[in-house]
């Protein structure tokens, strides 16, 4: 699950929450927004955390001035 779907867990948990004024048999609908909401929230942490351990910059190497214009040195 990527951000957008993270973010469109929680909106759309968000909207079942709080503005959903609906009753369903047998579904609780504000447990149900609250879960989605849940799911988004860990699955965007999983996601920001997994991205940040892959993105690792290493520093460019130091390239010596003699080197660069007499490689054989």
């Amino acid at each position: 699950m990527g951000v957008g779907g993270s973010i469109g867990l929680i909106a759309v948990g968000a909207i079942l929450t709080f503005a959903v004024n609906w009753h369903l048999a047998g579904v609780n609908v504000t447990l149900v927004g609250l879960i989605m909401m849940a799911v988004g929230i860990i699955g965007l942490a999983a996601y920001i955390s997994i991205f940040r351990k892959r993105r690792v910059v290493e520093p460019m190497p130091v390239m010596d001035e003699r080197a660069r214009h007499y490689p054989h040195v």
